[in-house]
């Protein structure tokens, strides 16, 4: 990248780069600002530092298959990253359930339970299904629907919720441990990335309020039947580039510095970039590092917001094992399980992908070891699998996946704006109300460009809008 390259972009507005903006982070959330901000008829530079688009919801190849790094998932509630999904031009690419459906494994018990909606209203929509969950006891299910129906008064925007957690709300409504793991944590595991124990009950409230009593389909989950990299990084790349932003890939930002008339310089190796917008769209951490002197009253708070890994488990067999697209277990390690044959390319065979969402005990644990762990695991879930020949197993680990929805972690997220004019903050981990999903990246983007183009005084009226959405 060339100083002669750079320039011209950032300048072409008139001194310090008036009506440009510098998006730093090619995830969700900054592809979402970036978007939004050319959309607006700004002139837009996006950098990233990884040689792709995507952040952590990416693909790579592995011989002659295209791997997800991990399973993504998203619902109907996610009103924002359907948004994307159109924006971006993938949202056939991508398509939810008619309705919510999924098959649940005991694997103790051998026995199949499904949870599913009908088109009755909330929360009748659910009552048939739980009624007939096998997995509990008709004393635990009783006690589910109380609970469901005193979760549905909470208010997840309380900040004595925050303060709070999950698993002991629960266990004073009645909920026994097995209703936790059949149901509450069978869910919420995979949402939030912790147990019960370990989850503010303020955002397990959004996540169930918002999921399963909002609206009848609201639940209903889509995933992408293509690699995440056609969405997030070539689709996503080509509509950056139809908005006329320069996307600037293994371009690492150093610092970010006021100018002396009042805009931005951004500094990567070799080059400067002067804007008077800048969208900072990277972890926590990384903004700690970067942030400018004043931008936050208490900028260490963002160290305080820990980080919680999810694992997941790749196998490849000599033929099929699994005939539905995915089902969730209880009574084993095994949590979420999707076929992946059709998306990665694969010709002969099958492959599934395994999702251990709250895997801090296992995330370093040796390959061989997992293996040893988990191929039985499999075998007992699936009859199919006795015999079947293994011919891949491997491991992806994304040891910073989410940020860690401990009790008390809503005071320490900050919003889109910092006291430093021209300077905003997106990413999953800010005040968007949502947990570490893809869905609270994108809502993360749109509400940092909004801030922006506010201050600028430019249109916003093509922004999405969340109120009008829910």
């Amino acid at each position: 990248m060339s100083k002669d390259d750079i320039r011209p972009a950032a300048e072409a507005d008139g001194e310090a780069g008036r009506g440009a903006a510098v998006v730093v982070g090619g995830g969700l959330a900054g592809i979402t600002a970036a978007l939004s901000l050319a959309d607006a008829g700004l002139r837009v530079t996006l950098l990233e530092g990884r040689p792709r688009l995507g952040g952590l919801a990416f693909s790579f190849k592995r011989g002659e298959l295209t791997v997800d790094n991990g399973q993504h998932v998203y619902l109907r509630c996610c009103n924002a990253y359907r948004w994307f999904l159109d924006r971006v031009d993938g949202a056939a690419l991508a398509p939810l359930q008619e309705r919510l459906d999924v098959p649940v494994l005991d694997a103790d018990r051998r026995r199949l339970g499904r949870l599913r909606r009908t088109a009755l209203p909330v929360p009748l929509h659910l009552a048939a299904s739980l009624a007939t969950y096998p997995h509990l006891s008709l004393a635990e299910r009783a006690a589910v629907g109380r609970a469901a129906l005193a979760l549905k008064g909470l208010d997840p925007a309380d900040p004595k919720l925050d303060g709070q957690d999950f698993g002991s709300w629960l266990a004073a409504r009645g909920q026994s441990p097995r209703a936790v793991e059949a149901l509450w944590d069978l869910v919420g595991v995979a949402t939030l990335n912790a147990v019960a124990g370990d989850s503010s009950l303020g955002l397990a409230a959004m996540v169930f309020k918002t999921g399963l009593l909002s609206r009848p389909g609201a639940a209903d989950i889509g995933w992408a039947r293509v690699p995440l990299g056609d969405l997030h990084d070539t689709l996503a790349r080509k509509a950056l580039d139809s908005a006329g932003v320069r996307t600037e890939l293994r371009t690492r930002v150093t610092s970010i510095s006021r100018t002396q008339n009042g805009g931005w310089k951004v500094l990567v190796p070799g080059e400067d970039i002067e804007a008077q917008t800048v969208v900072l769209a990277v972890p926590q951490h990384e903004t700690h590092d970067l942030l400018p002197d004043g931008a936050l009253d208490e900028p260490d708070r963002l160290l305080d917001i820990d980080t919680a890994p999810i694992l997941n488990i790749h196998v490849v067999y000599d033929r099929k094992v699994l005939k539905r697209p995915f089902f969730a277990a209880i009574g084993s390690p095994v949590q979420w399980v999707f076929d992946r044959t059709d998306a990665s390319g694969l010709a002969d065979g099958q492959y599934l992908a395994l999702s251990q969402s709250a895997a801090r005990d296992e995330i370093d644990a040796p390959v061989a070891a997992l293996r040893e762990r988990y191929l039985p695991e499999l075998e007992r879930l699936l009859p199919a699998a006795h015999g079947a020949e293994v011919r891949d197993f491997f491991v992806t680990r994304e040891r910073t996946a989410t940020f860690a929805p401990t009790p008390g972690v809503g005071r320490l997220r900050p919003g889109a704006r910092t006291k430093a004019p021209g300077l905003y903050l997106a990413g999953a981990w800010t005040a968007t109300g949502w947990p570490a999903t893809m869905e609270s990246a994108v809502r993360s983007g749109i509400s940092a460009a909004g801030a922006a183009l506010s201050a600028l005084d430019r249109p916003r009226d093509h922004l999405f809008d969340f109120e009008e959405a829910a």
